[in-house]
């Protein structure tokens, strides 16, 4: 189409200049007549382009002439995408009206930030949980609005902004704000703010009824299991209670068993309570690890094999007591779903800049539906074999809570048959080193 057009738009100015060369002859000069007949050609050139150059500047304010040769194909292609270009800009405007619409009825506050922090956009929701102010908070950054020490150390680490925090909101210290900065586009970040505060307090609600539930179920246990094991003495052989044996080692059993989870549950509610994230002191972590090692060593009786590859000069910054759990839970839980026989492996080393700490098994395995769930409270996957083994189901949240306050992340993978592998990575700022060499367990 577009040579076709050339060559008659081509043919037509040749057609031009030819009838002026013509009309130069008859009056006597071909080269003049030449010269007008280019002269005109470039004038109704100029003149149409002056034409849609004016049109562009002000669509509505002009119309396009009829136009001549090609112009007349210009202008209506012209006129076409102009149409065209309303369209769209309509149905977009349309779009952005009904995306404005849809965000400002949301509950959560949504805020567009630049590759620098800078606020670019951000919902109505945004002006009373953010406490921002409108138009003049446009084009600052984000850091300068929500001044939390939590909030900037969060938005400062891209390796954990898939978790959010969760702070004061600005307008109100009573109530709690639940964030999360989504990356997405060309450097551009999506931050979502939602209020939490009803959710905590169920929370709180929750940790203190189990809190205060397992204290006052501790003495009266305690009580049940001093007569048990009075009762115990007296099942031997030679006791009164000798018929009763079976049956009372039963019942001493499943109140240790009680025991146990009353004390995990204390545990986990103490893990929950604790605000914000774990201490920085720096933890000797060959020596803890080597202290666990040796627990789980008793805990087999020699019916599996234990191995440790321990970095002796690096250390981590956190609490001993939230981290011996972590450790004493994967290696008890590995010795529980291991058969005897089967191998356990630890390894304390660093990767990619992070500590790494991986407990490893050739035990049962877990199917692919049931890894998601392993970290919540109770939750078995083999529940016959839990419980035949003394397990509380409360091991794993009490990792996963422990993890949370180290800033670490737990990855879980297994295969039904072949084992599983318990990973627990810590950022690079919790690590520390020593020049102390430890020996691994």
């Amino acid at each position: 189409m577009l040579r076709y057009l050339i060559r008659v738009e081509g043919g037509r100015s040749l057609s031009l200049l030819l009838l002026g060369a013509l009309a130069g002859w008859l009056l006597g000069s071909v080269r003049l007549g030449a010269l007008f007949g280019l002269t005109l050609i470039l004038f109704i050139h100029l003149y149409h382009a002056g034409q849609l150059l004016a049109w562009l500047q002000a669509p509505k304010k002009r119309e396009l002439p009829d136009g001549v040769g090609i112009w007349r194909d210009i202008f209506q292609l012209s006129l076409d995408r102009h149409k065209q270009a309303r369209k769209r800009k309509k149905r977009l405007g349309a779009i952005v009206r009904e995306f404005r619409a849809s965000t400002t009825a949301l509950p959560d506050a949504a805020v567009v930030l630049d590759r620098s922090g800078c606020i670019v956009w951000y919902n109505q929701a945004a002006v009373s949980l953010l406490a921002l102010r409108g138009q003049p908070d446009i084009g600052l950054r984000i850091n300068n609005l929500l001044r939390h020490p939590d909030f900037h150390s969060y938005f400062g680490q891209s390796d954990a902004q898939d978790r959010g925090v969760e702070i004061p909101a600005p307008s109100d210290s009573e109530s709690t704000l639940w964030i999360r900065v989504i990356p997405y586009g060309d450097g551009q970040r999506l931050l979502i703010a939602r209020d939490v505060t009803e959710l905590k307090r169920l929370e709180v609600s929750r940790r203190d009824f189990v809190a205060n539930a397992s204290h006052e179920l501790r003495t009266p246990l305690t009580v049940l299991r001093g007569y048990l094991d009075m009762m115990g003495e007296e099942s031997s052989e030679a006791g009164q209670l000798s018929s009763w044996k079976n049956p009372i080692e039963e019942m001493r059993r499943q109140s240790a068993r009680m025991q146990r989870i009353i004390a995990d549950l204390l545990r986990l509610a103490n893990l929950e309570s604790g605000s914000g994230f774990a201490d920085s002191t720096v933890l000797d972590m060959p020596a803890l690890i080597g202290a666990a090692l040796e627990e789980a060593e008793h805990l087999s009786g020699g019916q599996h094999r234990i191995e440790s590859e321990v970095d002796d000069s690096l250390q981590l910054q956190g609490e001993q007591a939230d981290l011996h759990s972590v450790v004493s839970n994967l290696l008890s839980n590995a010795l529980r779903y291991t058969p005897p026989g089967g191998q356990i492996r630890l390894r304390w080393q660093r990767d990619g800049g992070q500590a790494l700490l991986s407990v490893q098994d050739t035990g049962i395995g877990i199917a692919a539906r049931d890894i998601p769930r392993l970290t919540e409270r109770f939750y078995r996957a083999d529940v016959a074999r839990s419980r035949e083994t003394g397990g509380t189901g409360l091991g794993l949240a009490i990792v996963k809570h422990a993890l949370e306050r180290h800033e670490a992340v737990l990855t879980i993978h297994s295969q039904p048959g072949r084992g599983s592998e318990f990973i627990c990575r810590f950022p690079a700022h919790r690590m520390s080193d020593n020049s102390r060499v430890a020996v691994a367990g």
